[in-house]
């Protein structure tokens, strides 16, 4: 990220074992060689005390990928991952419950203080479009209302703070968690933007279960050949296997929400320079030419093409390190998620003082 330095983080074993991290099981298996102390110190840590953290990263960093694969390996049942976009899009369908509206308005009512009446709230509630943000003391109300149902965990908080003024302000987090005796820490993630720029250009879906994979990224087992062009067959094993397709507008990647993602930019650097609050910080790629010293091969995401054996009448699938520019123009290799988690849970044991 231009202005900031995320330093590289080193994750590279003595050992010469090689890891699908793909694989729930061989993916257990790498983080206790890549950080099983850490993971013993969280997980004592967590059976009588919590944190939360608050991440922080353009739209798809990651940020829910980190914080639940965090939780899997560290301790399922005492962490949690509360996102705030979730939350106001569940609402949508409360709104439309009139028991459950009832409920929310009489929340409101005991909870809520701020200059937009709550009738006023209700209609935007109803017709809300997600271009709008919502004033901040209700955000905050309806935040605390989800994360008391939540118990006793850790908590990591994506979605907020969402404006550039609400970084400043220190004692909404507080607010947030009833202010819990808890360490709190921003986790920043700087992701290039050309990384999630051909992210959303190359997803694929399944039109009948939903399934996402991705044709460079993250290909199905079974790919079809037809008229020169490669399509991914979905495997999910509850589904019949039809041809994935690109969701509509992807082909544009990311300009739709380039001012989304330059706002997210912003609230990062902002962030970053926050007195009084530990920083993690993660980094989704490595320099080229850092990428050998400091990483195991298999932590590199691979890039993946195809082409059509006419003799055999199959697909051969042929796999590279995905290189691409930074934000400076500088060729970088992505990270797998669990290279960016080890990264993390290293952090929060040094910032936890574990």
């Amino acid at each position: 990220m231009k202005d900031l330095e995320f330093p590289v983080f080193n994750t590279k074993s003595n050992s010469d074992k090689k890891f699908d991290l793909n694989d729930p099981a061989q993916r257990k298996e790498y983080f206790e060689l890549k950080c099983g102390p850490e993971i013993k110190k969280l997980k004592d840590f967590l059976q009588t005390n919590t944190f939360v953290a608050y991440l922080m990263g353009k739209k798809s960093s990651g940020k829910g990928t980190y914080s639940k694969m965090f939780a899997e390996i560290v301790a399922p049942d005492r962490v949690a991952h509360f996102s705030i976009g979730d939350m106001i899009r569940g609402f949508d369908a409360i709104v439309k419950d009139e028991v459950q509206k009832k409920e929310l308005v009489e929340f409101l009512q005991k909870n809520y203080r701020g200059f937009l009446p709550i009738e006023k709230i209700m209609e935007a509630l109803e017709g809300r479009s997600t271009k709008v943000l919502l004033p901040t003391e209700l955000i905050l109300a309806l935040a605390k209302r989800e994360i008391d149902k939540l118990g006793r965990k850790a908590i990591f908080i994506d979605g907020f703070p969402r404006d550039v003024d609400q970084v400043s302000y220190s004692l909404f987090f507080r607010d947030l968690i009833n202010y819990r005796d808890d360490p709190d820490v921003f986790i920043l993630i700087d992701v290039p933007t050309n990384i999630i720029d051909q992210r959303v250009k190359t997803r694929v879906i399944c039109p009948l279960c939903n399934t996402s994979r991705n044709i460079q990224l993250l290909p199905t087992k079974k790919v079809e050949h037809e008229n020169g062009k490669f399509y991914l067959l979905c495997d999910n094993p509850e589904c019949s296997g039809p041809r994935m397709k690109t969701k509509e507008g992807d082909e544009h990647g990311i300009e739709p929400i380039r001012e989304r993602l330059n706002k997210d930019e912003l609230l990062i650097k902002q962030a970053y320079t926050l007195q009084g609050i530990p920083k993690v910080l993660l980094r989704n790629s490595i320099p080229v030419n850092d990428v050998k010293n400091v990483t195991d091969d298999y932590e590199i995401t691979p890039e993946f093409s195809y082409t059509f054996n006419a003799s055999e009448n199959k697909v051969e699938v042929h796999e590279k390190p995905w290189t691409v520019l930074d934000d400076e123009g500088s060729e970088v290799n992505s990270l797998m998620p669990p290279p960016v988690v080890v990264s993390m849970i290293k952090q929060l044991v040094q910032v936890l003082g574990l």
